[in-house]
């Protein structure tokens, strides 16, 4: 791959002989998280690795990966198959890197089996089981409650007849998501986070006779609630090293599913909520939380803990060049991390921030903020110093948004005229 000389624009004065390997598990090529990853170490001059689908993903493209591992994967394989890949990669490498999951199976992967994976890799002391309780929603709920955290009304039904029970608990619209990790891939139970709006949907996402791996949540609605995130990275026993927080403006699909738009704001009350959860669990790494701020009694409802690197991550960074994965590098290489205050800046998904605003507003038939294009904006794709992962995201992938959204709208359009003709 290209790789030249960088130093490191902040001047944190990372650790240049210990390098990165990110870890995937799974199909998605289109991810931009990984391309920050690249690009927030590869500038400051840290080798970083990256196993990826082939050799035309953007993330292999990039001017600072310094190689790419094609090693392909779906989520199916047996676990010692994907151990058997990680450890290849990490002997192919020849030397002691941090490995940085990029999606919630490899930190599962990555956590327990972290004692067969030390002799090539380094990696935060999270407990070993935590990252699969955090990564199934179900059992994150269940942490909710024996921690006291505030969360939307939940239920993780067994079977048709308890699925039904929930909605009636939950009310419509309801939302469902795939419960857990690994199954998520190899037999989802919905594509992405759902929202039903009666029981004919709701049979529809998930009938009688498929297999019941799914959560139902209660729906808070747009007009009721705000989307709020924190990015934080942990060292040993859950102490803070870098905690951000900023608001979710758009998403994609809309109303849930991953963030095109979003803005930094501190938000102190945020920050501690996830602090004191992190140090009640004793978790160590980084971690990305999706929260709502439910209008109705002001309280925070923590939806989702990924116990990984975000998709926009990149959002959030210190006056002193800190974000979370230059922070777990400055950790596990033992130098202090520097705690500067967060900067105000947004964050945008290109052309899929566009086809969310355009199907949010063909939704809702209102005008939509933040449309215009603002000089603090850390984008996912496009980068001067960094052409080629935009420019292939482009030529690949360009029509698959287009595909997806006509066919969301296609969706809602049939249900409008419907739910006309039933008046």
């Amino acid at each position: 791959m290209n790789r030249t000389d960088h130093t490191d624009p902040a001047g944190l004065n990372l650790d240049r002989e210990t390098a990165v390997l990110l870890v995937k598990v799974g199909k998605y090529p289109l991810a931009h998280g990984p391309v920050g990853a690249v690009r927030s170490l590869g500038r400051a001059g840290v080798p970083v690795y990256a196993m990826v689908e082939d050799r035309l993903t953007p993330t292999a493209l990039s001017r600072y990966l310094t190689r790419a591992f094609v090693r392909p994967t779906t989520g199916r394989e047996r676990t010692d198959r994907l151990l058997a890949v990680v450890q290849e990669v990490g002997r192919t490498i020849g030397r002691r890197c941090i490995a940085l999951p990029t999606d919630d199976e490899a930190a599962v992967l990555l956590a327990e089996h972290a004692e067969e994976l030390s002799p090539s890799f380094v990696l935060p002391p999270v407990p070993a089981g935590l990252p699969r309780r955090l990564a199934n929603k179900g059992a994150m709920h269940a942490i909710c409650e024996e921690h006291g955290v505030p969360a939307p009304v939940t239920l993780a039904p067994g079977d048709h007849d308890e699925l039904l029970a929930a909605a009636r608990t939950c009310g419509y619209p309801m939302v469902l998501k795939n419960l857990e990790p690994f199954t998520r891939l190899s037999r989802p139970a919905v594509s992405h986070s759902t929202i039903v709006r009666d029981e004919r949907e709701l049979l529809a996402a998930c009938p009688p006779n498929g297999r019941l791996s799914v959560l139902a949540q209660e729906y808070l609605a747009p007009e009721r609630s705000e989307d709020w995130i924190t990015h934080l990275c942990c060292g040993p026993g859950g102490e803070p090293l870098a905690v951000f927080t900023g608001q979710k403006l758009r998403s994609y699909p809309p109303s849930g599913g991953f963030t095109t738009r979003a803005v930094s704001v501190p938000n102190p009350e945020l920050a501690e909520l996830a602090v004191r959860l992190c140090r009640a669990l004793g978790y160590s790494g980084i971690a990305d939380l999706d929260w709502r701020l439910d209008l109705r009694d002001g309280r925070y409802k923590l939806l989702d803990f990924n116990p990984r690197t975000g998709a926009q991550f990149r959002l959030f960074e210190t006056a002193d060049g800190v974000d979370v994965v230059r922070a777990l590098h400055l950790s596990l290489t033992g130098r202090p991390v520097p705690r500067g205050p967060q900067l105000h800046r947004f964050f945008g998904v290109g052309q899929l921030d566009v086809l969310s605003a355009a199907v949010t507003y063909w939704q809702d038939r209102r005008p939509l903020p933040d449309l215009k294009p603002r000089r603090s904006t850390e984008r996912a794709w496009l980068c001067r110093d960094d052409p080629a992962p935009a420019a292939v995201m482009a030529l690949r992938f360009g029509g698959q948004g287009t595909r997806r959204v006509a066919g969301y709208a296609g969706q809602r359009m049939a249900k409008g005229l419907a739910l006309g003709g039933s008046k």
